[in-house]
């Protein structure tokens, strides 16, 4: 008996209901998904977030419950000879595998009925949030607060939809293909557990680094989950992050040129001259964050000719006087330097120039002097 239209199917089978079960960027892209084949059903992620990923997780699990079933009846089809569809004739492993693939979506079917006792009482997501909840809350309303938190669009989120890690103001989670993580920023350790480093990322074909990043909830009952992410984005993470990522490894981060940029403009910046504020000057909030106070004022003190001074043809632009207030941090001052350089010659950015963000007047790193901050009555 030949046996290799059946170990072809096999073949394509597995690798379509893997890449099916665990979509790659290319399927997602196409709208080869559960989230895109129920999208009605389901309804939207952006607006009730927990009640999406609660469709979402018993979709999966009652579609993928269906996937031997659909491999029995596929290679009947395509390999006749082995009479699959002839159960008198049909051998006894074939038989086992069979009912099993039978019962599976049965039984998927009959969990899935559970979880939705009482609208969602018993899945594992809603018994979840009761942990999270006080004793004067429900889990609807944990999820109501993660819902309107997950609407606000200066969340950090990072991976795919069915594999995502979102942090909000006030909540960090983490979904999987059959289960949703939560953990409140209050009540949550974070520790960096691992690290893996590729030689080739498969989107912009460079070297890149994933970090593992342990979330343990503070809560008895709530079990623990990992996050994964590459190591460019712990910046953004961190900037929504209430609790420090313990690095008890001492686990080497590669940062990104962005990164790397503004600490050598930091540490710069800090052997400048300081600038003294007068006494009737109130530093405002910075308007490039909004976040921090201005802790940067921009004075001509390098040695470069003034701008009334004829340059050499070819030279770059000389340095002015700046004559605006304090309005920027030092974070957002050097990320406006860094986007004004040649991004193709990362090695001149140190030694470059720039225009004042206000009054457009050219200045150097060695303009750069920190606000002096003045003494708590």
């Amino acid at each position: 008996m030949d046996n290799s239209t059946a170990i072809l199917y096999t073949l394509i089978y597995c690798f379509f209901a893997g890449i099916f079960i665990v979509p790659p960027t290319e399927f997602v892209s196409a709208g080869i998904t559960i989230q895109n084949l129920f999208s009605n059903w389901l309804g939207s992620e952006e607006f009730n977030f927990i009640y999406y990923h609660i469709k979402r997780t018993s979709a999966t699990v009652i579609v993928h419950s269906l996937i031997p079933l659909g491999y029995y009846l596929g290679l009947g089809l395509f390999a006749p000879e082995l009479d699959l569809f002839s159960l008198d004739q049909t051998g006894i492993g074939w038989l086992v595998y069979l009912l099993f693939s039978l019962l599976l979506p049965g039984l998927s079917a009959l969990c899935v009925l559970y979880w939705h006792r009482n609208k969602w009482d018993y899945h594992p997501l809603a018994r979840q949030l009761n942990l999270l909840g006080d004793a004067n809350s429900t889990w609807r309303s944990v999820a109501s607060s993660i819902n309107v938190e997950f609407r606000r669009i200066d969340k950090f989120t990072s991976g795919t939809p069915s594999r995502l890690v979102v942090v909000t103001d006030s909540w960090i989670i983490k979904t999987s293909t059959y289960s949703v993580f939560v953990g409140h920023q209050n009540d949550i350790h974070l520790s960096l557990s691992d690290s893996e480093e590729h030689a080739l990322s498969y989107q912009n074909q460079m070297a890149v680094q994933y970090l593992n990043i342990q979330v343990s909830p503070v809560e008895s009952g709530v079990k623990p989950f990992t996050i994964r992410l590459n190591s460019l984005e712990l910046g953004d993470l961190k900037e929504k992050l209430q609790a420090p990522i313990r690095n008890a490894r001492n686990i080497v981060i590669h940062q990104s040129l962005s990164d790397r940029f503004l600490q050598a403009f930091t540490e710069t910046v800090q052997q400048n001259s300081v600038f003294i504020p007068p006494p009737d000057m109130e530093l405002e909030q910075c308007i490039g964050c909004m976040q921090k106070t201005s802790d940067v004022k921009l004075q001509r003190l390098c040695e470069i000719p003034p701008g009334d001074v004829p340059q050499p043809p070819g030279a770059p632009p000389a340095c002015l006087q700046c004559f605006c207030r304090p309005m920027w941090c030092l974070e957002c001052m050097g990320k406006w330097f860094a986007s004004r350089q040649d991004q193709l010659r990362p090695e001149t950015w140190l030694s470059g120039k720039s225009p004042c963000p206000m009054c457009r007047a050219t200045f150097c790193l060695l303009d750069v002097c920190r606000v002096q901050g003045r003494p708590s009555a």
